[in-house]
């Protein structure tokens, strides 16, 4: 393998990529090699992540909430996704660190970049969620989450504020740290086949 093909991901980008995520080599290398497989440019388009996302949850509408995860994983907000953008995705959502996912939940929410949250961004993001749920599945949420508005509400109540206040990042993660129903709230995960 000595000799570095123009394809294999640069040692300084390695050495980034272990530092910040904790990922082995072996695991860059595998997901470095897929990634230049599926995007030959180097950089994944809003389009074809939404198509990834349509291929996860294809029972759903998954759009809005393909382009707001592609806008929380744009850090330098070029319009693309880069292959490090990408495992520094992978990193945050799959880590088992609590904190670490809601870090970035909050980027999720925080639509316009501002480092607050305002009820209508939690609405927002709470309707974009909420259009992921089967339509099958809906009649058997509870009566206080079974509308993208009441999930908004009950989500917001856990913060403390009233409508036109704002939430900070530490409040954000506090507050969910601190409700049980609230992580329920924030993602949507795909009933397991019983």
């Amino acid at each position: 393998m000595g000799n570095a093909k123009s394809g294999a991901v640069s040692k300084e980008l390695l050495q980034d990529l272990k530092l910040s995520t904790k990922f082995s080599e072996a695991e860059i290398t595998q997901w470095y090699d897929n990634f230049t497989k599926q995007c030959p440019s180097g950089r994944i388009t809003p389009t074809e992540f939404e198509a990834i996302y349509a291929r996860f949850f294809p029972e759903s509408d998954a759009k809005s909430y393909a382009q707001h995860v592609f806008r929380s994983f744009d850090t330098n907000e070029d319009g693309t996704l880069d292959f490090r953008e990408y495992v520094v995705a992978l990193h945050m959502t799959s880590s088992g660190k609590i904190t670490l996912k809601l870090e970035w939940a909050f980027s999720l929410f925080d639509v316009d970049g501002n480092g607050y949250l305002s009820k209508s961004e939690v609405f927002e993001i709470c309707a974009a969620i909420f259009k992921l749920i089967p339509k099958e599945e809906v009649p058997d949420l509870p009566s206080d989450e079974n509308t993208a508005e009441k999930r908004a509400d009950k989500l917001w109540g856990f913060f403390q504020k009233d409508d036109r206040e704002r939430v900070a990042e530490g409040e954000f993660i506090d507050g969910i740290m601190a409700n049980a129903d609230a992580m329920r709230l924030i993602q949507y995960e795909p009933n397991k086949a019983k």
